[in-house]
């Protein structure tokens, strides 16, 4: 997209200057057209669907730590929470264990969300084999913006 040159103090518009200037507009509008391909549909559980520009949806993605170099038991739990900036709406949320410590038993860790709210989000991380680890919580959470 060309950009357009800012004029000098006291210069006289002229019409080169104003078609730049519609040009640029209308290329501009011609890139956050309508398009039915440009749109996304987030379910909430709250309000339904909703359908907005995939541009003007808020995508937050964070990384907890959970334990770092922690010895668990076989049939543990650890709950963990993370806040993020509001919602409108409960967004979408997914949640992934990270083996940070490439150990057997932060291989067998599984993760279970519990409670979304519109900036926070609760889970519970169940460890099948007993160990020590260091794992995290990888999150993506995707809504429509406050």
């Amino acid at each position: 997209m060309a950009k357009i040159p800012l004029p000098e103090r006291g210069q006289p518009l002229d019409v080169t200057y104003l078609y730049k200037m519609a040009e640029t507009v209308n290329d501009l509008a011609t890139q956050v057209s309508s398009a039915t391909y440009k749109y996304s549909a987030v379910d909430t559980f709250t309000a339904g669907q909703q359908n907005l520009k995939t541009g003007d949806l808020k995508v937050v993605a964070k990384y907890e730590s959970i334990y770092k170099n922690a010895t668990v038991t076989a049939s543990s739990e650890k709950s963990f929470s993370s806040t993020f900036p509001e919602y409108k709406f409960a967004p979408i949320v997914t949640a992934t264990v990270v083996n940070v410590g490439n150990t057997s038993s932060g291989k067998d860790a599984t993760i279970v969300l519990t409670s979304i709210t519109t900036s926070r989000v609760d889970g519970v991380i169940k460890f099948a084999s007993a160990g020590d680890l260091s794992i995290g919580v990888n999150l993506i959470i995707v809504g429509v913006p406050n």
